[in-house]
């Protein structure tokens, strides 16, 4: 009895088993088809759609416009020392009667003798590698394109040119060059405030750790290529020591641009021919016989003739380099201004309170007052101008004059620094 009871309990376990797995079977193979059926759909309706899309595609002229601009490649050639155009062609494989025809198309608009080594040639290609246009700079305002699809066309592309003004501001701890780079300055704007302060200042010495510089700017954006062009700079001040130099731009009433601080006073400085008051030539800069040696002798200077005592002014604004006895020169002065400039005076009767080596002068300041030491037969003074380590003739010397805004000229200008200025702080701590 015991035996046919564990028998009817395992038949049942094995018959409620087999039931369970039935039924889970043919649930699962509903839900796969279900799925399959999803599937399929979703299909259908992603095959209709990408149908669509490219029926839109064709369609549309601009997208058709944009795939074929894609299939072409461009490969940039830079022109080197004795390439011509001519010799570019070539290398690109282009026959000698292909060759004179974009040659003559070109000319008709284009001198191609003005490329210049360094400057790129574009080279469209298709997928096919053949040359479908070539595209040059004609200047930094135009491109010339030459299309080779089916004839050969020319057309000439100005560009968009958007205009900004920009303010840096930034101390120097190791070099205005450097660290203006480091500040995010262009190299071209550095070199330009070289210039501006070169009749000021001597960069390689006078420049020191904590030299404040502070400009405004012009650039230009070309948009087609990003491409940044530098103009001129509206404002620019150095601080050293707690001293200020600084320029502001301005268009004169002659029509040129320059530079003047805020009383109105150009950065431009000559170098004084006669650097003292009331006195007269006593010999003149060349050959002559020497009034003490008898012998023929070049001299290098001016003799001014004027009585003991009477001040004597630095030339132009510059660092003293010499001071002392020096020679048959007596007591003598040499300065050190930018540009290549020295000037010299000697024979002084005594030296202004102050003027010792290393000291900055300013154009027009006493240094010095007039004497008879060294070699003199009496009072004068010999002065000296040396353009890089070679004396030239004061009275010949040509440099531009400073000029001096003045009247409405000078109103003009302090209303449009005040702008400038204004706009400059603005940009800088906006």
């Amino acid at each position: 009895m015991f035996r046919v009871l564990r028998y009817l309990i395992l038949i049942s376990l094995i018959s409620s088993g087999y039931y369970i797995f039935i039924s889970q079977y043919f649930q699962l193979s509903e839900k796969n088809i279900l799925e399959k059926e999803i599937v399929k759909k979703e299909i259908v309706k992603d095959k209709k759609e990408i149908i669509q899309e490219k029926k839109d595609k064709v369609q549309s002229p601009n997208i058709n416009k944009n795939i074929n601009k894609a299939q072409y490649f461009e490969k940039k050639i830079k022109i080197l020392q004795g390439d011509t155009f001519v010799s570019i062609l070539e290398n690109l494989n282009f026959k000698q009667k292909k060759i004179y025809e974009i040659i003559s198309k070109i000319e008709t608009s284009f001198d191609l003798k003005k490329i210049k080594t360094g400057e790129i040639i574009s080279v469209f290609e298709n997928n096919l590698g053949e040359i479908k246009k070539i595209e040059f700079f004609k200047n930094s305002e135009t491109i010339i394109s030459v299309d080779l699809d089916k004839e050969i066309n020319l057309n000439i592309k100005e560009l968009t040119r958007d205009s900004f003004i920009e303010s840096k501001e930034y101390t120097i701890t190791e070099s205005l060059f450097s660290d203006g780079i480091n500040s995010g300055v262009s190299s071209d704007i550095l070199v330009k405030i070289i210039s501006l302060f070169s009749f000021d200042l001597d960069f390689q010495r006078d420049i020191r750790v904590d030299t404040v510089v502070s400009i405004s700017y012009e650039f230009d954006e070309i948009v087609e290529t990003g491409k940044l062009e530098y103009n001129d700079i509206k404002y620019a001040s150095i601080i050293i020591d707690g001293k200020q130099l600084e320029y502001f731009k301005f268009i004169t009433d002659d029509g040129y641009v320059d530079y003047f601080n805020r009383e109105g006073k150009n950065v431009k400085k000559s170098i004084l021919k006669t650097p003292l008051d009331g006195a007269r030539i006593s010999s003149n800069f060349g050959m002559r016989k020497h009034p003490i040696s008898g012998f023929n002798k070049m001299h290098k200077g001016v003799d001014f003739a004027a009585p003991t005592g009477t001040p004597i002014y630095a030339g132009g604004n510059g660092i003293v380099e010499y001071v002392g006895r020096n020679g048959g020169y007596g007591k003598y002065i040499r300065i050190r201004h930018n540009n290549g400039y020295k000037t010299a005076y000697a024979h002084l009767s005594n030296y202004k309170k102050g003027i010792s080596k290393g000291v900055r002068v300013n154009q027009g300041e006493v240094i010095g007052y007039v004497g008879s030491t060294g070699n003199s037969t009496g009072p004068h003074l010999h002065y000296e101008i040396i353009y890089q380590n070679k004396h030239i003739n004061p009275l010949n010397l040509k440099l531009p004059s400073g000029k001096i805004l003045e009247g409405k000229e000078l109103e003009k200008f302090k209303e449009e620094y005040k702008v400038i200025y204004a706009d400059h702080l603005s940009m800088l701590y906006e």
